[in-house]
């Protein structure tokens, strides 16, 4: 299959800054300080300070820093852990692995976020913190977030992997609670050339303790004073970083100038059920996926759609076919099908379309076109001429 527009293209990115790229790794190689070097200290430092927090502690992934990130916070085997049923199946590992209960809540439909209305009805003795998600680059509300912990006395530790720099009510992930998880997995808005995460906190306390988790439990060398493990970003995964960090900015506002563009040509499709994701963040949304829905007036199915996408070489995602609480191997937590109606009917209908720094406008306009002869069975010169207000929309360049 020829891919004409792929998925994501990280080429484009890298390219811009391929000979800092270079020199950041040739400067470690000299150095040689591949494991919890200066280049690690000086990144952990800055993302930290552009998330709004005080400390960073870089691990081997997103998941790590769930893990190891809620134990740092005092969360104890057999405490209730609220999170979404509506996420990637890391954030449920991540609770597990901290020996927490997850305990699943609904999303919202129109942005996929955490429903705390729903969260208050699961409430008990047990409940010691909520994991909200910052789903596809937008965080939950941080106000409710914080009236909604205040009310139940609970810990916010924030799942960010998808959220780099987002903002919301004057916040960004990592400021509202008392930690945030980060992913560097090469796709993310802020992506590694391997895996790779950060814990970010305010709070010293949980930031020294996340120091030794990582590094074996070790408070000085050879000396374990916890039960840790070995995960640490490595230096040429932060060196790279460090270069990217400043472009991050730049990044985000060309994801969000293409959701824009999305919105605004998709418009006239949603007459044929196709809904994109609402924003309720304004330009704090990062859009480290874009994502529409295919509702039951659609004359295709997704399936459909996706395939036909795929034949003319442009490929989409789905993020994601199955909610947590249906995964064949979580089967013990005692969910089925039917408890969160919600997340299980945005299961059928979601669907991501392309989206990355350095996608143009013409190939926005390829997709929505391509998208808009599928679903409506005419072409995209003839649609443009049939619609009202489609004409950009349906050319392509």
């Amino acid at each position: 299959m020829n891919i004409k527009i792929p998925f994501v293209d990280l080429s484009k990115q890298h390219q811009v800054i391929k000979k800092e790229l270079e020199n950041a790794i040739e400067n470690v190689l000299d150095r040689g300080d591949f494991v919890l070097g200066k280049a690690l200290a000086d990144f952990e430092t800055a993302f930290a300070t552009k998330s709004g927090a005080e400390y960073g502690v870089g691990v081997a992934s997103g998941t790590d820093a769930i893990a190891l990130g809620l134990r740092a916070c005092g969360i104890n085997n057999g405490d209730e852990v609220i999170l979404p049923a509506n996420t990637f199946v890391a954030t449920l590992i991540g609770v597990l692995r901290a020996g927490a209960k997850p305990i699943f809540v609904d999303c919202k439909p129109d942005t996929a976020l955490i429903d705390l209305e729903a969260a208050e009805a699961i409430i008990t003795t047990r409940t010691k913190a909520i994991l909200p998600v910052h789903l596809y680059g937008q965080m939950v509300s941080p106000q409710e977030l914080l009236d909604f912990a205040d009310t139940y006395k609970l810990l916010i530790f924030e799942d960010a992997a998808q959220a780099h720099l987002a903002q919301r009510e004057g916040y960004h992930p990592g400021s509202v609670g008392i930690a945030a998880a980060f992913s560097f997995y090469p796709s993310k808005n802020l992506g590694a050339i391997g895996d790779g995460g950060m814990l970010v906190t305010r709070d010293p306390d949980v930031a020294k303790m996340m120091v030794k988790l990582r590094n074996y439990g070790a408070s000085k060398k050879y000396f374990h004073t916890e039960f840790g493990t070995n995960s640490r970003l490595d230096t040429l995964q932060a060196a790279v970083l460090q270069q990217k960090l400043p472009h991050l900015t730049d990044w985000n506002r060309d994801r969000f100038n293409i959701a824009q563009q999305y919105d605004t040509e998709l418009e006239y499709l949603k007459n044929y059920g196709i809904i994109p994701l609402e924003n309720h963040s304004g330009d704090g949304h990062v859009y480290h996926l874009y994502i529409i829905k295919i509702d039951n007036s659609c004359p295709q199915t997704r399936e459909t759609i996706q395939e036909k996408l795929t034949e003319l070489g442009i490929q989409t995602g789905i993020h994601y076919p199955t909610p947590c609480h249906l995964q064949p191997a979580f089967s013990e937590l005692g969910y089925q099908a039917g408890d969160f109606p919600v997340s299980e009917k945005l299961s059928q209908q979601i669907l991501s379309l392309p989206m990355y720094p350095g996608l143009t406008n013409n190939q926005v306009r390829e997709v929505i076109a391509a998208l808009g002869s599928i679903v409506t069975g005419v072409s995209g010169s003839e649609s443009s001429t049939n619609t009202a207000g489609s004409v950009a929309s349906l050319q392509l360049s």
